[in-house]
């Protein structure tokens, strides 16, 4: 199997840690881990104490205990723990998809999503989100899409790169097409709990579908990617029966201080959510302002949840304007290209502190160049 290079990534391979400025990320301001233990009296002692031997394959016990009970139905045997959330994807289409079957994948979105199972022979269609209806899903559209040899359908919710979150009656629609037809519904989550308003938050897929496997991670609702804790949350035995078998061909288990160190920040998952949402909705109050000053060269739809926006670029083309903003200011932004959406947009990340400084800079070029 030799996928198509992730075009993301190369592109942060090459510029993440050389670019002055990021305004594109997607993972939210990170701390140490120093400020992680702070949480937790005693947590230091315990990590100089921990044994470095092999953890347990499906992720330490304790770990998987913190992990179920940001759910309602699911216990530490419904859960697999990979190293990120890449892992898992990864996993999950060589577990449970062959050449000839078909998925549906939301789009645009993250090239793992579809690349992984592309280069498998799986067949796939993409289901384009609307932007003229800021970005949403139509479930009416799956009819059209669905196969004979249709296994799977994958979305990303909230979104990335738009930060879209359906509408409860939208989610409850796309559960009950999968179930009506018996499919998979893969549902990535790594940003649940970043809503903007947190009523609007969703129930994980998982939860209210059994044969849904929910993707959740530690780098973005918690803003801790440096640890690599991913996971997949489902009732669906087959699956965890397939999944478990396959990551015995990758990392067969998980790093014990990232483990360690992930069960300390999900006992406080409410305030690194809320320390990450803040951050967020003031840098979203600064934005709206922005794009009217500058309306004749960007458009953008509000983000309802998570850490990244979808601006559209007016006039040019998307990839050479990021190149030139990178060039003459040293901001780095990811174009569309880089996401198989086009040439006309480009992502923002809305989760760092520096945000407002970084923002400036970047329309001190919109003032200069931003009309030629």
């Amino acid at each position: 199997m030799t996928p198509s290079p992730f075009q993301l990534e190369r592109y942060f391979a090459v510029h993440e840690f050389t670019a002055r400025y990021l305004l594109c990320s997607s993972d939210p301001e990170s701390m140490s881990i120093t400020d992680l233990l702070a949480l937790e009296p005693g947590s230091m002692e315990g990590l100089g104490s921990l044994r470095l031997g092999y953890t347990e394959y499906p992720g330490a016990p304790e770990l998987r205990r913190e992990i179920a009970t940001l759910y309602e139905s699911i216990g530490i045997d419904n859960l697999i723990v990979h190293t990120g959330a890449q892992e898992a994807i990864f996993s999950f289409v060589h577990s449970m998809l062959q050449a000839g079957d078909h998925m549906i994948v939301h789009m645009p979105g993250y090239q793992s999503h579809y690349s992984i199972a592309e280069a498998a022979g799986v067949s796939v269609s993409p289901w384009l989100a609307r932007e003229s209806e800021n970005w949403a899903l139509d479930p009416d559209e799956l009819e059209k899409l669905v196969r004979p040899e249709t296994k799977a359908l994958v979305i990303c919710a909230p979104h990335n790169p738009t930060g879209y979150l359906p509408a409860r009656e939208r989610f409850d629609a796309i559960v009950d097409f999968c179930r009506r037809l018996g499919l998979w519904l893969f549902s990535d989550e790594v940003y649940r709990g970043l809503e903007h308003d947190p009523a609007a938050r969703l129930p994980a897929a998982c939860d209210v579908y059994e044969k849904a496997i929910s993707l959740g991670a530690l780098s973005k609702s918690h803003g801790l990617a440096g640890l690599r804790i991913g996971w997949v949350a489902t009732r669906d035995r087959d699956v965890l029966a397939a999944m478990s078998t396959f990551k015995d061909y990758l990392t067969i288990c998980n790093s014990a201080p990232s483990e360690y160190l992930g069960a300390i920040a999900l006992r406080h998952t409410h305030a690194l959510i809320e320390r990450n949402t803040s951050i967020v909705r003031s840098n979203l109050a600064i934005l709206d302002p922005f794009f009217e000053r500058h309306h004749e060269i960007l458009e953008w739809r509000q983000p309802s949840a998570g850490t990244v926006a979808f601006p559209r670029l007016k006039h040019g083309g998307a990839d050479r304007f990021c190149a030139e903003v990178l060039e003459l200011t040293g901001v780095l932004l990811l174009p569309s290209t880089l996401l198989d959406h086009g040439n006309e947009h480009f992502r923002i990340g809305l989760g760092r502190r520096n945000f407002p400084e970084v923002l400036k800079i970047f329309e001190n070029y919109l003032r200069e160049h931003g009309t030629k």
